[in-house]
């Protein structure tokens, strides 16, 4: 049967369901088998010090099976990264709220637990604090005791009177490593660590702060959940004239399309940070250095793709 040691002597099995009982411990063979068929070598598979599974391969069902043939009962595995998100802003209500007078809808923190999910990390939503010192303060105290890996912020580290995301954060004892960058949109981001928690003040314009989960959440939280991440970024030719960039590398949401094999990349006219429809409608960035000149249609560029 199936799986059974073969006896001394045979080479070759012929399987059930190709002979015909003829009684008295004879069989008639109905179709022919060639030599060696249907018989499986001792190692075959695989031999004593192989290995099995690379480090950072994901468990899926036939690497869990493979495990399990190797008579391996558990295997050691990454965590899966918990990230932490803190909304800030008196002005910010959850969605399903009547608005007052400058008051605005809190959406960053979906977008940026969609990012975080689709990378296979945990998100926890803390929800909004108000511009206060001691509530922003209070929600770092709670990521931390959750056991978050990464705390990220979304608004409040500017330079405004009512942003004290920093102020908190480094009273709290995070070092920090960088604050501002040369890129649109994006340019408020900051990093730093609190032990070993990882802080990432995301802007609070809802593009900026998308953007910026595309470009440094996510590679960091595929990093710690122990797997390789990379931009899905490819060579296209513009749909449309692009004016000089000044010194800012700008991430230019655009349409992508194949033309006969070749990508196209049509930026949308307008590109204020607010606006997410426009983000929404786009499959690509288009990636402009800093005080990269002038380009016509038809131009190549490189584009981020993001669907």
């Amino acid at each position: 049967f199936t799986g059974a040691p073969l006896p001394e002597g045979p080479d070759t099995i012929v399987i059930q369901e190709n002979v015909r009982d003829l009684g008295g411990g004879s069989v008639e063979v109905t179709e022919p088998t060639v030599q060696g068929r249907n018989i499986r070598r001792l190692g075959l598979d695989f031999a004593k010090g192989d290995v099995l599974l690379p480090k950072g391969r994901l468990l899926d069902s036939a690497a869990l099976s493979l495990a399990a043939s190797a008579n391996h009962p558990e295997v050691g595995v990454v965590k899966r990264p918990l990230v932490a998100i803190i909304a800030t802003g008196d002005e910010l209500l959850p969605p399903g709220s009547e608005l007052g007078p400058d008051q605005i809808i809190s959406s960053n923190a979906y977008g940026v637990a969609a990012a975080a999910q689709s990378v296979d990390a945990r998100a926890l939503d803390l929800g909004i604090a108000p511009d206060r010192r001691e509530a922003i303060a209070a929600l770092v105290e709670k990521a931390v005791k959750a056991g978050a890996n990464v705390i990220v912020t979304l608004g409040g580290a500017s330079v405004g009177d009512h942003d004290f995301v920093h102020d908190v954060l480094t009273g709290q004892g995070m070092t920090l490593d960088f604050w501002k960058i040369a890129m649109r949109p994006g340019k408020p981001l900051m990093f730093g660590r609190l032990g070993d928690v990882r802080c990432i003040g995301l802007p609070g314009n809802p593009v900026a702060s998308l953007v910026c989960a595309q470009l440094f959440l996510k590679p960091l939280l595929a990093r710690l959940g122990g797997r390789a991440f990379q931009q899905d970024i490819r060579r296209a030719r513009l749909g449309a004239a692009m004016p000089a960039n000044d010194l800012r590398q700008d991430y230019v949401r655009a349409v992508v399309t194949d033309d006969a094999g070749a990508l196209v990349a049509t930026p949308f006219g307008i590109q204020d940070s607010s606006m997410l429809k426009m983000l929404a409608d786009a499959n690509g960035l288009i990636v402009r250095a800093p005080f990269a000149p002038a380009a016509a249609a038809g131009s190549p560029c490189d584009v981020l793709m993001l669907r």
